[in-house]
């Protein structure tokens, strides 16, 4: 029977199947992306399919997390034979401060250390001891790692067939104690911590040594190739017009303590973040408080990435319940008891900052490292704890409360203010009589704590590490004040009516039932929201509330850029100017409003004032994307939340610390045996799929914790594959910065023409495919043929080469970020006839080339168009003639023409491109053919509702009855900034 070329497997009726096998969409051909892990990087990258070789150019963009060195700035569309995108010269110019980050001998390799293990002699025979084999290890690994309870895993080694297997474990208890022999890393204390006043139960803290930690992330082999040891400053071109922030040794703060510390040393920069969690289900109160720890020199590109567990648990803080007549005493004391923490926690790096000290790098040498903190992720409640200020004060400022609307940045409140103010409030009241202290240290608006963490930390100010936080201060600022202002300007009937019309979108989140009813609202829900709230409330609420909203929507998604100039910073402190010189209108119309719905006439709103920081926080520690809390509480769920799930329910925090350390010893040994014994390894759990894609139009909550599938790989392996191997024409293939992936099998296999031009209500088809024909046959296959540029040329009955096509109901479209280059899940886009609820079909909108001069997204919609996808296709040749055509993918879409609005190409309010449907004379829509390769990316319309939306509309009909639509750049940030060209 045929077999599979790329995965060996067998037990296939015929080529077709085999075909479907190999075009699934993720990963169910077990060894297809470990195919593409072994092939040779030169052949990848430097030859074409042909075999010619390509000049390959490495740019400063590889080193900030690029990918293959395309930049889609300024890349070419072009496509190479191959499939791959082409390679651009150097654009940045980068400048390293002199002399940092000097080697030294007498360092040691993360295997040194794992071979100095009191076991190292066993594994000399068995390199998996106490294991009995990979099989063995592999087994206990995935049990150790599957959250499974003890009596879970005791019944699973129970059963008849696991027991026949040769393991050398056969209860839970003796797989934990086989699995606490592995070599381990650093160890847990545990320390019973005295208070000054009482609590309900002993105050215990459990932690690792902080250094040792720091340790560990800077010997870790797989950070390599992803840290930064030495500040540099980074600029757009050689004449250093403008400065260029990514991470955080880009920064000035960086620069600025490598200055300070000796030459030649390391700058090391701690990341800490905290945020209490409930880990108790359904009954109970109980509260884990986590401190995270990991390093700034770690690439924000690996950093930002669960699965390489760059940030490691260094402490569960205590949360005990004092005993105290007072509340707010109560308070005092718990933020008093998390400094002390802090201060047992820390005092290892407290020293290596001041006096420095000798830690291994990952290549075994020793360097000379000073560690102070170059952010603090937390949310604003935890910030104002831990910067010692009291409710309705600035955290980072002098500002208070009544200074939080204010259009400039207040004084920073530097370390040395907060300390001053402390040394005059200890010199009138005890910090032992805290009801006493609290009120002096009131007067300066200080929360009561005496002895701030902070205060011996070199090289650390609180104003410069509470670094601006992106799901806290922005998105979550987003969901408390603006949706509500939004939401009280429309009405809540009008502004659910909008949201529920909108036509669905393949892995996003429809709002049938609107927005104004959401509860706990999630961060990825309201960064859906944010996709569409400026146009859905445009025409409905008043003109300068839109402009005001719009304003602090830009400011939100530049900020969010990985890359950010010094241009990009003006651009940002524009856009909240002009919030300011708006939000006025909020407050005449009521739109702001408090408890009973009343309005407030005032601004006392913390985040709006942080909102002023950060674009200072920009130029001092990099981009403000890199210190959000997303993967920090993530990380909770998995270094908290999961092993209190496989816990007793009882004495929680011991539990957690065993479990962690378990699986800490599990990863270090599976990254040993990674370089010992490399032999190609299968995931431990993989999922079957296959190429039937849900409809689904509601996003997958777990989407973020899947694997993205890179098109752009398969499409190389497949140009790179001999032909009679693969299905042709090929189901993937890229252009430049996009990626094309059609299922192997067609929703129609076979409709002549005619028929589709009527399932579809296309009457010009086949006129349109006859002009497509002749317009490639007189100027070339590689030109860019016009869409409804003008009268149709061919009959409507005009002779074709072929009478039939395959149809195909969907593609899926892959882009890459803008600014890092990294690959991003496909997007589907549909052009399916009418079925079922969509009485019109289901159709969406993309932006195709139409100028070969021209670059997505460089060049913006300049020598681009948006267009309706009707129609994708592939021509079938008449049996037993000879087929002189190309056999490649076209579709039929009909084009939209923008609207120009008083002078200006966007809308003063929205500042967005209002588009109709082109129509030709005869009041027929324009539409043409063109090669599906075209298409460069989704384009997100939303219907002009004006004043009040037609109650007719539907989410199955308002693309069809609508008449104008705007063309939404906030849709995502790969949208957002060529539409602002």
């Amino acid at each position: 029977m045929p077999r599979c070329p790329s995965c060996g497997k067998g037990g296939f009726p015929d080529h077709e199947a085999i075909a479907r096998h190999m075009s699934q969409p993720k990963s169910g051909c077990s060894t297809w992306f470990d195919d593409l892990v072994h092939i040779r990087e030169d052949t990848l990258n430097n030859r074409n399919h042909d075999g010619s070789t390509d000049p390959c150019t490495t740019s400063i963009d590889e080193q900030l997390g690029s990918r293959d060195g395309y930049d889609p700035w300024i890349g070419s569309d072009q496509e190479m034979s191959d499939g791959t995108r082409e390679e651009n010269p150097d654009f940045s110019f980068i400048e390293y401060f002199p002399g940092a980050a000097q080697t030294y001998k007498g360092g040691s390799t993360f295997i040194n250390k794992f071979d100095a293990d009191e076991f190292s002699q066993q594994r000399s025979s068995n390199i998996y001891y106490p294991f009995a084999s990979r099989g063995d290890w592999e087994l206990g690994s995935w049990l150790l790692h599957s959250g499974l309870s003890m009596g879970a895993i005791d019944v699973f080694l129970s059963l008849d067939l696991v027991r026949k297997l040769p393991l050398s474990f056969h209860t839970a208890k003796e797989l934990h104690g086989r699995a606490e022999l592995l070599p381990g890393g650093p160890r847990w204390k545990v320390q019973e911590l005295r208070t000054s006043h009482p609590t309900k139960r002993p105050v215990l803290l459990y932690w690792h040594d902080s250094l040792e930690l720091v340790q560990s992330l800077l010997n870790n082999p797989g950070f390599r190739n992803a840290m930064d040891l030495s500040p540099f400053h980074l600029y757009d071109s050689a004449e250093r017009l403008y400065r260029v922030y990514t991470e955080w040794m880009s920064g000035e703060d960086a620069w600025s303590m490598q200055s300070q510390i000796p030459a030649g040393a390391t700058l090391l920069g701690t990341i800490l973040s905290s945020d209490k969690t409930t880990i108790s289900v359904l009954t109970g109160d109980r509260v884990a408080h986590p401190l995270l720890i990991s390093l700034a020199n770690i690439k924000m590109a690996t950093r930002l990435k669960l699965s390489s567990h760059a940030f490691l648990l260094t402490a569960l803080l205590p949360v005990p319940k004092f005993v105290h007549k007072n509340k707010h005493m109560k308070g005092v004391l718990e933020a008093r008891l998390i400094h002390q923490c802090l201060d047992i926690v820390l005092e290892p790096l407290k020293q290596a900052a001041k006096l420095g000290v000798m830690l291994s790098d990952p290549w075994g040498y020793s360097r000379y490292c000073f560690t102070p903190i170059a952010s603090y992720i937390v949310d604003t409640p935890e910030a104002a704890m831990l910067a010692v200020v009291g409710g309705k004060t600035s955290p980072i400022t002098m500002a208070t409360y009544k200074q939080f609307g204010d259009n400039f940045q207040h004084e920073p409140r530097t370390s040395s203010t907060t300390l001053a103010q402390l040394a005059v409030v200890s010199s009138t009241a005890d910090p032992n009589d805290i009801e006493v202290y609290f009120r002096e240290a009131q007067k300066f608006r200080l929360n009561g704590v005496d002895k701030p963490f902070w205060r011996d930390i070199a090289l650390s100010c609180p104003s410069k590490f509470l670094t601006p936080e992106v799901l806290h201060h922005i998105h979550k600022q987003f969901g408390d004040h603006d949706a509500k202002w939004c939401i009280n300007a429309l009405g809540p009937a009008e502004i659910d009516f909008r949201f529920s019309v909108l036509q669905p979108i393949t892995g996003f989140r429809h709002f049938k039932e609107g927005i104004s009813t959401l509860k706990q609202v999630t961060g990825r829900t309201l960064r859906d929201i944010q996709r569409f709230i400026v146009g859905v409330i445009a025409g409905g609420a008043p003109r300068d509330v839109v402009i005001a909203v719009r304003a602090l929507m830009d400011f939100r998604y530049r900020i969010q850029a990985y890359r950010i100039t010094d241009g990009d910073i003006e651009v940002i402190v524009s856009a909240l100017r002009e919030f300011h010189s708006h939000k006025h209108s909020i407050l005449d119309t009521g739109l702001c409003r408090g408890k009973a719905n009343k309005p407030i006439d005032n601004w006392y709103i913390p985040k709006l004032e942080l909102m002023q920081s950060v674009a200072p926080s920009i130029r001092r520690v990099g981009v403000s994307i890199q210190w959000s809390a997303d993967l920090t509480e993530h990380a909770h769920i998995e270094q908290i939340k999961d092993p209190v799930r496989s816990s007793n329910n009882n004495n929680y925090d011991p539990q957690i610390c065993r479990q962690l350390d378990r699986l800490e010893r599990c990863r270090n040994f599976d990254l040993a045996m990674s370089i010992k014994d490399p032999a190609p390894r299968r995931d431990v759990v993989t999922a079957a799929t296959d190429d039937r894609e849900s409809d689904d139009e509601q996003s997958n909550p777990h989407a973020g914790l899947q694997t993205t599938t890179d098109y752009f790989a398969r499409s190389r392996h497949l140009a790179l594959s001999s032909p009679d191997t693969i299905p042709l024409p090929r189901r993937s293939f890229s252009v430049g910065p996009v990626a094309f992936n059609l299922a192997y099998s067609p929703n129609i296999r076979r409709i002549s023409v005619d028929q589709a031009a009527e399932e579809f209500s296309l009457p010009d088809l086949r006129g349109a495919l006859a002009d497509f024909l002749s317009h490639e046959k007189i100027r070339g296959v590689d030109s860019v043929h016009p869409i409804g540029g003008g009268p149709r040329r061919a009959a409507e009955n005009a002779e074709l080469p072929f009478e039939h096509i395959q149809i195909w109901f969907k593609l899926r479209l892959q882009t890459v970020e803008v600014h890092t280059n990294s690959v991003l899940p496909a997007q589907t886009i549909f052009a399916s006839p009418p079925k079922g609820d969509w009485q019109y079909g289901r159709y969406d909108s993309v932006v195709v080339n139409t100028d070969r001069a021209k670059n997505w997204p460089a060049s913006g919609l300049q020598g681009h168009c948006i267009v309706r996808l009707r129609l994708i296709m592939r021509p079938l040749g008449k049996a037993g003639e000879p087929w002189p055509w190309g056999d490649r993918f076209l579709s039929y879409v009909q084009r939209f023409d923008i609207v120009p609005q008083a002078g200006a190409l966007r809308d003063p309010s929205t500042q967005m491109h209002i588009l109709k449907r082109a129509m030709r004379s005869n009041g027929q829509r324009f539409g043409d053919v063109i090669a599906v390769s075209r298409i460069r990316a989704y384009a997100n319309l939303i219907p002009r509702f004006g004043q009040c939306a037609d109650a007719r509309l539907t989410s199955f009909n308002s693309f069809e009855h609508c008449r104008e639509f705007l063309l939404n750049k906030y849709f995502d940030k790969n949208s957002y900034y060529p539409l602002l060209l």
